[in-house]
């Protein structure tokens, strides 16, 4: 996990002009992938912890919600809850008063990724190419110490599970 955390901060504190990125291999799968993580541990993707969520309209955002300890996405201009559970919790004192936040910090993965001006830590530009999330079998079994808003696919149930802190939900189509 510590590992990839570092990867992905790594990733966010610069700005990237690649079009493809795959972390953990060698490559991505094919090309309608822009972001792929490797399938070779029990690790998950954290989202950002968002104290304010008020600046933030860009449909089709996801992050972890620390109002509430919910994970969400912003759809249409509203906000929709993926934990569902109410009970998360998440220890914001890795991101206490001595942090100072880069406003300009950015990636951008895709062709146009130098010159987009979509707000947000990791942009996908691409309009033709998709992220593929962590995949993991029963995460809830498999990952040990999942951290609050940690996303992955369970590759056993075929859903999307997310963890709030407390528990994990499952979203399937």
């Amino acid at each position: 996990m510590k590992n990839t955390i570092t990867a992905v901060v790594l990733l966010m504190g610069m700005t990237s002009i690649r079009s493809q990125v795959a972390i953990g291999k060698q490559d991505v799968s094919n090309t309608s992938v822009s972001l792929e993580f490797a399938e070779t541990e029990n690790r998950g993707l954290v989202l950002p912890y968002i104290e304010n969520k008020s600046g933030i309209t860009e449909d089709g955002t996801v992050i972890y919600d620390t109002t509430d300890s919910k994970v969400k996405y912003l759809k249409n201009g509203s906000w929709f809850d993926l934990s569902v559970d109410t009970t998360g919790k998440a220890d914001l004192t890795i991101q206490g008063s001595d942090k100072i936040e880069q406003a300009s910090a950015k990636t951008a993965i895709g062709v146009n990724g130098a010159t987009d001006t979509t707000p947000g830590i990791l942009v996908l530009t691409d309009a033709d190419k998709a992220m593929i999330l962590p995949k993991v079998a029963s995460p809830h079994l498999n990952i040990i110490k999942p951290s609050a808003g940690m996303m992955v696919y369970d590759t056993t149930k075929k859903q999307l599970a997310v963890y709030n802190g407390t528990v994990w939900s499952f979203w399937k189509p």
